[in-house]
């Protein structure tokens, strides 16, 4: 068996920590069987490497490897992608097409970012593992195929199954043997060791001199989290080595590459409101019901007008500006409402009811401490006055009406309504 050593410097990994050996290890041990193997780990540490060695450390080294980024395939074609399809099976299927699986046949297939697949399409996948068959999309047709399947994703795949995005049983038929990469934060060791070869290379790439790190820009270095791993330190290394005239790197240098306010703690997402945001709410709330209270009082202001006016005409002259704040400047009909609120305008008589009477001291003294149960009472105080107005004239509709101070059709709506 190949030591772990030898396997990374023929596969060009660099790094010693005791995380990225035990992943070369296992890689190692399961390269002579045929079992599927799930990679796991950030974006960005390196998963592509694991199944290579798979592969080349396999009796399937000389048959093909294809690599597949199931994220990067459109979901209405990548079982076209994977399966193949027939001629004619959709549209701008003009001849047949040989699949991934098919064309791998004795090889290894390594799906990149497996947690991306349509559900359908893990549907197809759990066949192939289960008993290596699949159909071509728009055949009836069952092929063989014989490869061995490496996965990878950097979804949390227990999330995925527990939101229906993923199956259960396809997870545990991908991850026979799980394989996970520790992230870059957890590698210390290798931080300035990868970004050394990664200027070196660089230098090498331009014809530049190679860049050095002072000792306070290696301690930045280390301490930095690197969410984006050993991507992110190889394009920083890239852009050090194009744009710096000074080869030797300071910490303050180096400050500029790294993305401000980023250290080596997780980010804190605010996920809670603050106590000045809840003190905001309150105030709009505060206020909107405040507005509601002015426009209540204004509608009470009107309605006592109008009882103790007795000409709604009158009420609406002298109260424009009153009803246009009420009503606002939409192209009501207002003589309609008018006629309709006429109904409520009590003349000043000895027949008036007495809760209706106002103080000549207190002009608004009912508009504005006008109780609940009175506002409820309004529908049976308007039907009795019909009432006494019909009773009074012997049911002549014209003589009740220019009693009340509303139009005969008015009064007529109000005798329908009421089933007088």
């Amino acid at each position: 068996m190949e030591s772990i050593q030898a396997t990374k410097q023929r596969f060009g990994i660099i790094g010693n920590s005791a995380g990225l050996n035990r992943a070369i290890e296992k890689a190692i041990q399961v390269s002579p069987t045929d079992i599927s193997v799930l990679v796991t780990g950030e974006s960005g540490v390196g998963k592509e490497s694991i199944p290579k060695i798979i592969h080349q450390l396999s009796h399937r080294k000389h048959n093909k490897y294809i690599a597949v980024n199931c994220g990067a395939i459109p979901e209405g074609t990548i079982d076209s992608e994977l399966f193949g399809h027939e001629k004619g099976a959709f549209t701008g299927a003009t001849s047949t097409r040989s699949g991934y699986f098919e064309v791998a046949d004795g090889g290894t297939i390594f799906l990149d970012e497996v947690g991306e697949l349509p559900l359908t399409t893990q549907v197809r996948l759990l066949r192939v593992l289960e008993n290596g068959e699949f159909i071509k999309v728009g055949s009836s047709k069952v092929q063989k195929t014989n490869v061995r399947i490496v996965a990878a994703t950097n979804v949390n795949m227990f999330d995925a199954i527990k939101k229906e995005k993923f199956r259960e049983d396809l997870y545990y038929r991908l991850s026979t043997v799980d394989i996970n990469l520790p992230p870059l934060r957890e590698r210390q060791e290798d931080i300035h060791l990868l970004f050394r070869k990664f200027a070196s290379d660089f230098a090498l790439k331009y014809k530049m001199p190679t860049i050095k790190l002072s000792d306070d820009a290696v301690q930045v270095l280390l301490k930095f989290r690197w969410s984006g791993n050993i991507r992110q330190l190889r394009n920083v290394a890239e852009q050090i080595s194009v744009l710096e005239q000074n080869r030797t790197i300071t910490a303050q240098t180096l400050h500029g590459y790294l993305p401000s306010g980023s250290n080596n703690l997780p980010a804190v997402i605010k996920t809670t409101k603050s106590e000045s945001d809840f003190s905001s709410e309150r105030e709009i709330l505060y206020k909107v019901l405040f507005d509601m209270k002015a426009d209540l009082n204004d509608l009470k202001k009107l309605t006592m007008e109008l009882m103790k006016n007795g000409n709604a005409k009158d009420v609406q002259k002298n109260n424009e500006g009153l009803i246009e704040k009420i009503y606002g400047d939409d192209n009501h009909d207002y003589e309609e409402q008018i006629d309709d609120l006429q109904v409520l305008a009590i003349p000043q008589d000895a027949d008036a009811p007495e809760q209706f009477k106002t103080d000549a001291e207190d002009k608004y003294h009912f508009a504005e401490e006008i109780e609940e149960e009175e506002t409820l009472s309004l529908h049976d105080k308007e039907l009795e006055l019909i009432k006494k107005s019909l009773e009074r004239h012997n049911g002549k509709r014209k003589l009740a009406a220019e009693e009340l101070g509303i139009s005969e059709r008015t009064l007529y709506r109000k005798i329908k309504q009421f089933d007088l």
